[in-house]
């Protein structure tokens, strides 16, 4: 099977000139310490996936169905409403959930979904966990999709 025509895939846009469009002004500023933090724990400069995703390194995955893609490792959107990070790594092991879960406990405000964390403000959430719940993630799809 081919890979799927995804809507998500790496572009050459600017990421700096996408963050200028970001609303609330606020927003903008989260962005470029969410770009420092990433930059810090993932080693990878940041890259525009489709119009509104800040994506950190790549990977390749299949599924059990045959289907495949590529997708950023860890990456962010800078949305109006909220912060969206996109976290797929704890979904690898029990024991990384759990840590996860642990991690969360700690974070501050925020709520979840599948593989997506969503905080209103970066003031509202420990930046030091935030950190440690990105390189955990990070660690985690570097152990699942070897580069």
């Amino acid at each position: 099977m081919t890979k799927a025509e995804l809507k998500t895939k790496p572009t050459n846009a600017d990421v700096e000139a996408f963050i200028t469009t970001a609303q609330p002004e606020r927003r903008q500023e989260e962005a470029r310490q969410m770009i420092s933090l990433f930059r810090r724990t993932t080693g990878e400069e940041p890259k525009m996936w489709g119009p509104s995703i800040i994506g950190f390194g790549s990977y390749n995955y299949k599924y059990d169905s045959g289907r495949e893609g590529t997708m950023c490792r860890a990456g962010f959107s800078p949305r109006k409403a909220k912060l969206n990070l996109y976290l797929m790594g704890a979904y690898c092991t029990p024991d990384a959930q759990a840590e996860q879960d642990r991690l969360f406990g700690l974070l501050g405000k925020h709520k979840l979904g599948k593989s997506c964390l969503y905080i209103n403000s970066l003031e509202q959430v420990d930046m030091a966990i935030l950190e440690q719940l990105i390189r955990n993630n990070w660690e985690l799809m570097n152990e699942r999709y070897p580069t």
